[in-house]
């Protein structure tokens, strides 16, 4: 299970006042892709074969009960089950082009950059990234602050995905385009969806104030009915606070996809992000973003510290 993986800037725009602009698309799309909200019966459409099967037209079911099944496998998804993962992310983008070696504890996840632009790192380089994680095992409260960050993330996802079988309108996509060649592996086909905001929906808080601004289509697999891959566009400007805070220019563009190592764990593979904010009414930012995971590897439970160890451990790879 293997992809290739680039990313470009992860920066926090409205410091401690809010969550960053990546942040804030990711959990909104993390909590888009598998909601919908359907107030139309389902239309008929030409299929490809793969849609022939001893239950029916899987495409007669109104649309929100695949949205509602999907949205509950999500939870548990962003809440996590259990299933400890380690692999490896690379990033391209404003820091460069790295790749980080990535694992899973049951304290929070950890992190080691073992290769930096298209080399490994040098002696300097990777006696920093050493300092850095043993840092972390001398001062377990700094750790904890890195987690209380992705809890929060988490909790912001959670309250998105509650959001959306109001927010968002979903119909069947005409023909069911598959994923690549999908339809010649002979696999039951995907259930393909689009969206767009409910016009009658009215946010509840400021960061549910983005989901008005997207639209786009999403990909549930049939059998497990997880989220497989979304495509969103910014189709018209949104504010947050009013525009005080930040404002998302129209035009940009998000693309991510997961896979399910197991049945019960799912994990993203790759996230693609092209996004214009202003912050504060003061600066424009650009947030253009790639990133791939791939060597994904279930591991046993662990604490942060043993999973520290485990990254220190390992020799530097000389090549990938």
């Amino acid at each position: 299970m293997r992809s290739r993986v680039r990313s470009t800037k992860r920066k926090t725009i409205l410091g401690n006042a809010a969550p960053s602009v990546r942040a804030l698309t990711t959990l909104l799309l993390l909590s888009l892709a598998p909601l919908a909200h359907s107030q139309h019966p389902a239309q008929p459409h030409t299929q490809p074969d793969q849609w022939k099967s001893s239950v029916g037209d899987p495409l007669a079911r109104n649309p929100r009960d695949w949205a509602a099944d999907a949205a509950a496998n999500e939870k548990e998804a962003i809440q996590f089950n259990g299933v400890y993962v380690r692999y490896r992310i690379h990033m391209v983008g404003a820091r460069g082009d790295q790749i980080r070696d990535v694992l899973e504890s049951k304290d929070g996840t950890v992190a080691r950059l073992i290769f930096k632009e298209n080399r490994p790192l040098t002696s300097e380089e990777d006696a920093a990234e050493h300092q850095r994680l043993q840092d972390m095992l001398d001062s377990p409260s700094a750790f904890a602050k890195h987690v209380k960050g992705d809890q929060s993330g988490k909790k912001l996802a959670t309250d998105l995905v509650a959001l959306m079988p109001d927010a968002m309108l979903f119909t069947y996509t005409p023909g069911q385009p598959q994923r690549g060649n999908k339809e010649n592996k002979g696999e039951p086909a995907d259930i393909v969806m689009d969206f767009k905001p409910n016009p009658a929906w009215n946010p509840p808080t400021m960061t549910s104030e983005a989901l008005t601004g997207l639209q786009g289509r999403v990909w549930i697999d049939r059998r497990t009915r997880h989220m497989v891959r979304l495509e969103g566009d910014i189709f018209r400007p949104v504010n947050l606070g009013f525009g005080m805070v930040a404002r998302i220019a129209p035009g940009g563009k998000v693309t991510l996809e997961q896979v399910g190592l197991t049945d019960q764990r799912w994990i993203f593979s790759h996230f693609v992000e092209h996004v214009t904010v202003r912050a504060l009414m003061v600066k424009t930012f650009k947030e253009n973003s790639e990133i791939d995971g791939f060597d994904f590897t279930q591991v046993k439970p662990m604490t942060y510290q043993e999973a520290i160890k485990a990254l220190l451990d390992t020799p530097l790879p000389h090549s990938l």
